[in-house]
């Protein structure tokens, strides 16, 4: 492959993902007009871990500690976390969903997957193998050349 058809290549891919996100916070705001997608990012976040500290959340997507702690805020304001002392030390708070904040996940991630169902009825098993395969290797590459902690 030649630089020039690589770099095609990438910009191709670069405007592709844009779109994707851009799709995708639309979608967020459809399921749930109150919850943004980053709030729906770090509340499946806490979900899944059944507990985590903001620390944690803001490392992890590197987001400012400011921005985590808005999106918390919002999520505890709609009653979808709860913050409760750390037994190891209780000097620090950790984050778990609350009853509500697991229904809505739940709800939210069903409609999510029959709307990737339908949008991928038509591909091949092998073709959602190889796709499965190349999102996982490009984040798993990691954030190497990425900006530091989104505002």
């Amino acid at each position: 492959m030649t630089d020039g058809a690589r770099d095609t290549s990438v910009d191709s891919i670069q405007r592709e993902l844009t779109a994707f996100a851009r799709r995708a916070r639309a979608a967020a705001a459809r399921l749930h007009p109150e919850l943004p997608l980053v709030s729906y990012t770090l509340l499946a976040h806490i979900v899944d871990k059944q507990g985590c500290r903001a620390t944690d959340l803001a490392a992890h997507y590197l987001l400012d500690k400011s921005t985590v702690s808005r999106q918390v805020a919002g999520l505890e304001k709609l009653g979808l976390v709860e913050r409760r002392p750390d037994p190891d030390d209780h000097r620090v708070q950790v984050l778990h969903p609350t009853e509500a904040g697991d229904d809505l996940l739940a709800s939210t991630q069903a409609s999510r997957l029959a709307a990737y169902q339908e949008r991928l009825q038509d591909w091949s098993a092998e073709d959602l193998e190889r796709f499965a395969a190349y999102l996982i290797r490009y984040n798993a590459a990691g954030t190497a050349g990425l900006p530091g902690p989104i505002r």
